[in-house]
C-alpha cells in the first residue's frame, strides 16, 4: 500500500515549520526555503515543475538512480536532487529528507548560528 504523497503546498508548510526557516521568492517564480538568512535547503518551483533539495553526499547517486529523481539543475555538484510532482516518495520519506537537508545546511553554519537550529 503506497503512502499518501505530499502536495507542493504541504511541502512548503513543512519547510517553513523547520527551526529558523524562512521563505523568499526568487528567479521569477521560485520559492526558496533557507536558514540563517540565505543558506538554501529547498527550492520549490511555483509553476509546479519541481522540488529540489540537498541530500548527504553518500546518498546522492542512490537517489539519482531512483525513477522520478534526478540531479538538480545548477545544484547537482552540491549534491542536490530534483523531482516533479507527484513526488516519487511518500510523505514520511520526503519529510525526513527535507529535514535532513535543513540539518545538513545548519551543520555547515558557524557554531554561533547553529544555536536553536540543530535538531536531535
Amino acid at each position: 500500500m503506497s503512502e499518501r504523497r505530499m502536495t507542493p503546498e504541504q511541502v512548503a508548510a513543512f519547510c517553513l515549520n523547520l527551526p529558523g526557516a524562512r521563505e523568499d521568492y526568487k528567479w521569477g517564480g521560485v520559492r526558496v526555503f533557507s536558514v540563517a538568512g540565505n543558506k538554501m535547503f529547498a527550492v520549490l518551483d511555483l509553476a509546479g515543475a519541481g522540488l529540489s533539495f540537498k541530500v548527504a553526499d553518500e546518498l546522492f547517486l542512490g537517489y539519482c538512480d531512483r525513477p522520478g529523481i534526478r540531479p538538480a539543475p545548477y545544484l547537482a555538484r552540491a549534491r542536490w536532487i530534483s523531482m516533479a510532482p507527484p513526488y516519487p516518495m511518500g510523505r514520511e520519506e520526503l519529510c525526513d529528507l527535507l529535514q535532513r537537508s535543513h540539518q545538513l545546511v545548519v551543520k555547515r553554519l558557524p557554531k554561533r548560528l547553529q544555536v536553536g537550529l540543530l535538531q536531535g
